[in-house]
């Protein structure tokens, strides 16, 4: 099997590798990056490439990894119970299977995304070392050891918000997704966007660079918010010259896309003050 990017997905060359080094060494692929880099889509989009299926599982703050195998429902048992319903009887009732088991289980491999695991606790990727590992699970509600039919290709994102413990890292292959360049991001924009006036592309990129690069900024806008912006200018049918390099200390059009809080706003707004005192 081999990742060669499609054709709603630029990939650079280095992450090409790195997820058919992970899909060779069957090792978990470990993708770190700022947020709106495309970490969840590549999972989505190499299921893709290789026609497999796809199972993901959301990380939250309150998930534990057990939930990612199965989770066993005695309440609903000791209700059944009580209400003389036969399927008591039969412990597998009250097991809800989690995305491992689902994957597991599938009759063919399949792309197990496991989406931003650094929410969850500390504890959390340590209690998915020999799960992930062997690709087993024991149930011990039935007794049963659960085996992996065809190993899954696992691509695990994160968000860097907390370290990752040194035994789980052992066990993965890891990449980090560098803030793509213009020309890549260019390439990205296309995709998304065929056809596009170029001269509005290149203004909107230089704009974009010149306010991620800017000192001071508590949030650089992401990929994903530069498409969500770039959509806009397109609807707006805006002039690429309303996006000059002599409006640097303006806000910039539509900057709701680009700036997410206030003290960005704040930023701008003092150096167009500043600006205009010193014009």
């Amino acid at each position: 099997m081999q990742f060669q990017g499609t054709a709603d997905y630029i990939a650079d060359k280095d992450l090409m590798v790195a997820v058919n080094a992970a899909i060779r060494l069957e090792r978990p692929l470990l993708v770190k990056g700022e947020p709106g880099t495309g970490k969840t889509e590549l999972a989505r989009q190499i299921a893709t490439a290789l026609g497999l299926a796809f199972v993901e599982w959301n990380v939250k703050s309150t998930t534990k990894a057990q939930q990612g195998l199965y989770e066993y429902d005695a309440v609903s048992r000791l209700r059944d119970s009580q209400l003389g319903d036969e399927r008591v009887h039969d412990v597998r009732n009250y097991l809800r299977k989690g995305k491992l088991w689902q994957a597991f289980e599938a009759d063919d491999k399949v792309v197990l995304l496991i989406d931003e695991i650094d929410k969850a606790d500390i504890e959390f990727p340590n209690d998915l070392l020999q799960e992930l590992d062997r690709m087993e699970f024991h149930v011990y509600e039935t007794g049963e050891t659960i085996r992996a039919r065809h190993r899954p290709i696992v691509i695990i994102t994160s968000n860097n918000e907390k370290e990752l413990p040194d035994a789980f890292l052992r066990r993965c292959f890891f990449h980090y997704i560098r803030f793509p360049d213009a020309e890549t991001l260019a390439k990205i924009v296309e995709v998304h966007y065929p056809g596009i006036k170029p001269a509005l592309v290149s203004a909107a990129l230089t704009r974009f660079y010149e306010i991620r690069e800017l000192p001071g900024l508590k949030k650089k806008p992401s990929t994903s918010e530069a498409l969500d912006w770039i959509r806009l200018l397109v609807a707006d049918d805006l002039d690429p010259s309303d996006l000059s390099a002599d409006k640097k200390t303006i806000l910039p059009k539509l900057h709701g896309a680009l700036l997410k809080n206030e003290q960005d706003v704040h930023l701008f707004e003092r150096l167009a003050f500043m600006a205009r005192r010193d014009s």
